[in-house]
């Protein structure tokens, strides 16, 4: 191989690569690294940089299960990641997982699929928020407190996402090492505000169309709306500081 060519080849490679589905979900721990660079392929939106030396790529894959594991792949073909991680939001299951609260989820589950488990080597920390278990991955936005509940009594899961059983279940099926990172953006205390089925597309992008019809048919939306943000910005910013203490002990 020509030397320039091994050079570019170097220099696609990445230490780590992250799949999210919504861009604010990794946006403040992007905000902290170093030299990052944008770009799109394969219909999705790679963002690129380094953490203290550690080359990081982000591949924003939208919403869903099939998605997911296509930005997955996308990142393996083009950076060969030594690690591939889901990380951004997720909805609590179980009452003591409170929002701003981390999940590392440990099993994956799908009600269509087999578990997919996962070697973590680090214990619970209720007192900092932090949980160590089942997380739960499904093709709707679990929106009411009652629904959770259902599903934390038939699978035992901590949380509920739509993105990452199938992420865990490429990494397992391609042999690379894998983790799962939640933020939780709403608990089990109150239900989701209806608007929020409609106001995100499939690629993760907000509807303005969506916000502005919810905002006509129910002005109170808006500040459900507005806590939405607020709580989804908090989780955002509590899943930068966790990934701050794990990108360095990733061997």
């Amino acid at each position: 191989m020509p030397q320039d060519s091994a050079a570019d080849d170097d220099r696609s490679r990445a230490d780590v690569g992250i799949v999210a589905a919504l861009p604010l979900e990794l946006a403040e721990f992007l905000r902290r690294c170093e030299r990052v660079r944008h770009y799109t392929g394969g219909g999705f939106h790679f963002r690129g940089g380094r953490y203290d030396g550690v080359r990081v790529v982000v591949a924003e894959s939208g919403t869903g299960r099939q998605r997911a594991r296509r930005a997955a792949q996308a990142l393996l073909d083009a950076h060969h990641p030594r690690w591939l991680l889901s990380c951004g939001f997720a909805g609590a299951l179980q009452p003591q997982v409170r929002t701003g609260h981390i999940v590392i989820a440990d099993r994956l589950f799908a009600l269509d699929a087999s578990p997919v488990q996962i070697d973590v080597h680090m214990p619970s920390d209720p007192a900092r928020g932090w949980h160590v278990g089942g997380l739960l991955t499904v093709d709707q936005i679990v929106r009411k407190v009652s629904e959770k509940q259902a599903l934390a009594a038939q699978t035992g899961a901590l949380c509920v996402d739509m993105e990452s059983h199938a992420v865990g279940e490429f990494c397992r099926d391609h042999n690379v090492r894998c983790l799962v990172i939640r933020a939780i953006t709403d608990d089990t205390s109150r239900d989701l505000p209806p608007e929020v089925l409609s106001v995100f597309g499939a690629t993760g992008a907000v509807r303005l169309g969506a916000v502005i019809g919810a905002l006509w048919k129910r002005p109170a939306s808006y500040q459900d709306l507005w806590h939405l943000r607020e709580t989804a910005l908090h989780a955002a910013e509590r899943l930068a500081d966790f990934l701050d203490g794990v990108i360095h002990q990733l061997p």
